[in-house]
């Protein structure tokens, strides 16, 4: 039997590349539906213009779906492996660009969309799980910025090519071969390469450690986790008004679709691509403050995207909300990792995961609340704003540092 290398990213090199590969392509996967559904819902999906509420449905499902998957794939992976889940992952997305192509209406996209939610828990977690079973302590923080910078870039460059495509080819078409092609190249990619990374003796959750009893520590029974997973639940209100509201905000305003890829593209790459900074920072100087940050940075981003009128002062709005992300984003759930023992570490993450990814289904009710009360898309960027500076209060109040060698 080959012999295992030794846990790091340099001994490893090989499987912690693939499994960029896999996550940028999930990331695109997700970024499918970024730029032109919301921007088309009206003429192409039969969304009547003003329905905030039945817009925002679709990513309700999305994080009602990917919130559980994200939970039951940290319990999976802990039992059967990480290479089945993140193929069955890749499998639960097969449907979604066809869907997309065929919609005759709504519901068909919200319906899609819980392939979708299926697909990026399962994927998305592994991708993330893959890597912390084949990296050191020290190395969480840089390991969890690499992860989520390839994955937002993929969203964000997808965001960008799916908008020409859509110029191109017409939406539906353009849509479904982009989604094609990523998802057939992930598939592919995970059975012919992926390595099985689950420790040789498999982590059991032990009975001190049981699934219920590991929920509720996080969820109510020590306040280290609660500060951290309410954070994460918030942050994901910033990703849904992006998600949901940016695109209609901007295409009422007049921007095209194309222009409209690189406003979203300027909060998913700056997000991304700072996280190659954030995750290194966080393994020198603790996560605390960057989680801190990053909330307040993220908030004051959101609020100021109202207040201009220019393609720039849109652009460096949501790079500002981006550059807030790419701070807490890797940190939170390197602090979740921290805190955390390896045996029932997969299953700490997937419940970290699901209350984070619940923000999605909480936030885009919050926000299509927040518009549909005031008849104003404004509204959802104040609310936003708001909820993170309050959930960033919360954090710096109730957490404290979690780093091995800063506690």
């Amino acid at each position: 039997m080959t012999e295992r290398p030794a846990p790091g990213l340099q001994s490893n090199l090989g499987q912690v590349g693939l499994l960029l590969s896999q996550v940028f392509l999930v990331g695109a996967t997700l970024g499918l539906t970024r730029t032109v559904v919301p921007a088309l819902a009206e003429s192409e999906f039969g969304v009547a213009r003003g329905s905030v509420l039945l817009l925002a449905s679709f990513v309700v499902v999305f994080g009602l779906v990917k919130a559980v998957l994200n939970f039951v794939a940290g319990q999976w992976s802990d039992r059967i492996g990480r290479k089945p889940v993140m193929i069955a992952g890749w499998v639960a997305a097969l449907p979604v660009p066809v869907m997309i192509w065929a919609a005759s209406g709504w519901g068909w996209i919200v319906a899609a969309t819980v392939f979708l939610g299926i697909s990026q828990g399962l994927t998305w977690s592994m991708s993330q799980t893959a890597k912390l079973d084949l990296t050191r302590a020290e190395e969480r923080g840089l390991t969890m910025g690499l992860n989520e910078f390839a994955g937002y870039l993929g969203v964000a460059l997808a965001g960008v090519a799916t908008g020409y495509a859509a110029q191109a080819l017409g939406a539906r078409q353009g849509l479904l071969i982009f989604g094609a092609v990523v998802i057939g190249t992930g598939l592919t990619c995970a059975v012919v390469w992926m390595r099985e990374s689950r420790p040789a003796r498999p982590a059991q959750v032990s009975p001190r450690r049981s699934t219920a009893a590991v929920f509720a520590q996080m969820t109510w029974g020590d306040r280290r986790f609660v500060a951290l997973v309410q954070a994460g639940l918030v942050e994901k209100f910033v990703d849904a008004l992006v998600w949901i509201l940016l695109p209609v905000f901007l295409y009422q305003r007049g921007l095209g679709l194309g222009a409209i890829g690189w406003v979203i593209s300027a909060y998913g790459i700056t997000w991304g691509a700072f996280q190659l900074v954030a995750g290194p920072l966080s393994d020198r100087i603790g996560r605390f403050w960057p989680n801190v940050g990053g909330m307040v940075l993220s908030g004051l981003g959101v609020g100021l995207i109202p207040l201009g009128d220019t393609l720039l002062w849109w652009a460096g709005s949501a790079g500002l909300a981006g550059l807030g992300m790419a701070l807490l984003y890797p940190n939170l759930s390197a602090a979740i990792a921290d805190l955390a023992e390896p045996d029932w570490r997969g299953t700490a993450i997937g419940v970290y995961r699901f209350w984070r990814d619940l923000g999605y289904a909480v936030g885009a009710l919050a926000l299509g609340l927040a518009a549909s009360w005031s008849g104003q898309l404004e509204a959802a960027f104040y609310t936003v704003a708001v909820a993170m500076l309050a959930s960033g209060g919360a954090l710096w109040f109730f957490g404290s540092e979690t780093h091995p060698r800063r506690k």
